[in-house]
């Protein structure tokens, strides 16, 4: 259990902060994250890390000489935005261009992507990496859709190495692939991790059993067996990665046995020792072995072990001197401090020119209607972590406060400047992806943004509220960004219904804001939104582009989004469509029905 937390809120922020204070000669604090503190040469391929925090020391412990130039920190297993991402990225870029290295998780895929388009928009070269080691998130056939976990430290720590070297752009692409494809990792756990401030685990394994291929936001595995002694929990492990070894591999790995949080060292060594002479008893030899903590799932008590079966050009790299907080190898003399400062707050929209009166009204129409919205989301705020459970990782009701709470903000803060319509939601979009983070986030602020850059271009605040023609495409762009990236989103019939949803749920939005005469200074009914969330029960997250893979647990569970709202008896109604105060509240729900029910 997580005990040291003052506002459970604040705990990756403060974490952040202490971190930078007691790795300056590391690290220096940035918008989204931390970049290297030490001088890099212009002409260098900048590479940057990220995902959610909670996995120290991913990603911010391997942030030095040899090893990442930046990452970009999120909250508790909750995806960075996009705008995080891009600051982080582009003050590391030195001029050859930036990569984005994270696992194979949806919202990781969408901010990421955003973040990519927009360097690329600047003109800058820039490309995401993907790492998909997880066998129990997806079959042989479909490498694409597994999950990224502890094999993202031997992958980033090879490509790291790589650019280092002064391997051009391309090159340092073919040696991530290289790895990556190289790579396969297999876990068990024994205990659910806590989040910060919450009263119990996020799932639990009884005594004297063990789950297997557990993820790494506190997922619960796909099967349950006996716990047994560490020589069977090894052999599982071992058992499990050789079946899946690659056609391509030769006889040599390197082995890292990471414990995720609450494995103690000495049992991690116990394990360690019998990974290796299992190994070896397989003809395989171990070029090298790390056993300890890498990737972690806050307090999850647990273990992983993963293999990359390596060439000379991939033990080159492997064996390269690094020097980072969490992570050491050889010897990289002095680097001399880079003291350039950097911007450690989010851009701020600001007011040019107000808005007309009529767009000024609907503004703070919009911000109150966004306060009802946040203090929904408050309340419910146990419940959606609940249902975000059954097939994730629990956060849903975490991120949805913290985005709708910065959204009100933002809103708030640039009505007061005479702001109209338009700038007023984009302005809370932003708001609600940077705070946010995750799938969610991404959603829910492209949205919000979407809505703001169709009003901008209508003519006028009464006509542009005509959205069903206009929001659906204009959310769809920012839904399949990324989607090129390791296909997480756009796979199959479950990325294709990840983006109808959205267009469906664009449009219906655009719908509920049409009132009477066409104005949106009265109230927005918003039943035709909760009528677009029905979903249908007993469909199966979409590996890969989900956090869970526990398909037993979310096939026959309903959808937030299509459950049936209680009257004052405590009876059942049709639908939460029936409503408009509820449907509103049903709205909160649509990024589970995207990510856990595509």
């Amino acid at each position: 259990m997580t005990r040291l937390v003052n506002d459970p809120s604040d705990f990756p922020a403060e974490a952040l902060k202490g971190f930078v204070a007691a790795n300056k000669r590391y690290v220096k604090p940035v918008y989204g994250g931390v970049v290297r503190s030490t001088a890099t040469p212009e002409g260098k391929v900048a590479v940057v890390y990220g995902g959610g925090s909670g996995h120290y020391p991913a990603f911010a412990g391997w942030v030095g000489h040899g090893f990442a130039d930046g990452a970009v920190c999120g909250n508790i297993f909750s995806s960075p935005s996009g705008a995080q991402a891009y600051s982080v990225l582009k003050a590391a870029h030195r001029g050859a261009g930036v990569l984005m290295g994270f696992g194979n998780y949806a919202g990781d895929v969408l901010h990421f992507g955003q973040a990519i388009e927009r360097l690329r928009a600047e003109g800058i070269d820039a490309d995401t990496l993907v790492v998909t080691d997880d066998i129990a998130s997806g079959s042989k056939d479909e490498l694409e859709k597994r999950r990224g976990i502890a094999g993202d430290f031997p992958v980033f720590k090879i490509t790291s190495a790589a650019a280092e070297a002064g391997l051009g752009f391309e090159e340092v692409k073919r040696i991530f692939a290289k790895a990556n494809a190289a790579t396969r990792s297999f876990g068990v756990a024994f205990a659910g991790c806590t989040l910060p401030g919450a009263a119990g685990p996020l799932f639990t394994v009884p005594d004297a059993r063990m789950g297997i291929g557990l993820g790494i936001h506190g997922e619960p595995g796909v099967d349950e067996t006996g716990l047994g002694r560490a020589d069977e929990v090894a052999r599982t492990l071992v058992e499990g990665l050789l079946a899946d070894r690659p056609a391509e591999a030769g006889d040599r790995c390197i082995a890292v046995v990471n414990g995720l949080g609450a494995t103690k060292y000495e049992e991690l060594f116990v394990v360690t020792g019998s990974v290796v002479d299992q190994l070896a008893a397989a003809g395989i030899e171990c070029a090298d072995v790390e056993s300890g903590e890498f990737v972690t799932s806050l307090d999850m008590a647990g273990i992983s072990l993963t293999l990359v079966w390596v060439d000379d050009e991939l033990l080159g790299y492997w064996d390269a001197p690094c020097d980072s907080p969490a992570y050491r190898k050889g010897s990289v003399g002095q680097v001399a401090r880079d003291d350039t400062a950097l911007n450690r707050e989010a851009a701020a929209v600001t007011v040019s020119t107000p808005g007309a009166p009529e767009s000024r009204a609907a503004a703070a129409r919009i911000v109150e209607l966004l306060d009802e919205v946040a203090a929904m989301l408050a309340d419910a705020e146990e419940e959606l972590g609940r249902l975000d459970a059954t097939a994730g990782d629990g956060d849903h009701g975490i991120g949805m406060v913290k985005g709708s709470k910065a959204a009100v903000a933002a809103a708030r803060a640039v009505a007061g400047q005479g702001a109209g319509a338009s700038t007023t939601l984009t302005a809370a979009g932003d708001a609600w992806s940077d705070q946010a983070g995750g799938t969610s986030g991404a959603l829910w602020g492209a949205m919000l943004t979407a809505v703001g850059s169709a009003l901008g271009v209508g003519s006028g605040v009464g006509s542009a509220l005509g959205l069903a023609d206009g929001v659906g495409p204009a959310v769809g762009p920012a839904v399949r960004v990324g989607s090129e990236v390791g296909s997480a989103v756009g796979v199959g019939a479950g990325g294709g219904a990840l983006v109808g949803s959205a267009l469906r749920v664009g449009s219906a939005v655009g719908s509920a804001l049409r009132v009477g005469s066409g104005t949106w200074v009265g109230c927005a009914d918003g039943s035709a939104v909760g009528s677009a969330l029905g979903a249908p029960v007993g469909v199966a997250p979409d590996v890969g582009s989900v956090s869970a893979v526990g398909e037993a647990d979310a096939v026959g569970t309903a959808s937030p989004g299509s459950l049936g709202a209680e009257d004052e008896a405590g009876t059942p109604t049709a639908s939460l469509a029936a409503d408009s105060s509820r449907a509103l509240r049903s709205v909160s729900t649509l990024s589970w029905y995207l990510t856990s029910s595509s």
